[in-house]
């Protein structure tokens, strides 16, 4: 996030403090092809619900990031109808292309 540079008034979200909502999932979703890609493979409890040995549904992802924090791929950028989603170097690259276009 700090490598972004975001401006000032970019309006940030503490999802563990504030949730995201039913309506902001499905926003992300409408911008990406899947919710499986919004979520966290990473997330602890992903190993520890035995989730990797599951087929997941794509209702499933949903259901699991609405339920806990930290199924959601952080961070998530919201940007002129563009979706960055994680922190891979690619991302990153195109999130700051993005902004900078601004």
């Amino acid at each position: 996030m700090k490598e972004l540079n975001l401006p000032e008034d970019f309006q940030l979200q503490d999802i563990k403090s504030e949730p995201i909502t039913k309506a902001q999932i499905e926003e992300m979703r409408a911008l990406t092809d899947s919710y499986e890609s919004l979520f966290s493979k990473r997330a602890r409890l992903y190993k520890e619900l035995g989730l990797k040995e599951k087929s997941l549904t794509e209702d499933d992802y949903k259901h699991y990031i609405l339920d806990h924090y930290t199924f959601l791929k952080r961070p998530v950028l919201l940007l002129n109808n563009q979706i960055f989603i994680g922190n891979s170097k690619k991302t990153v690259e195109a999130a700051k292309q993005a902004l900078n276009e601004q």
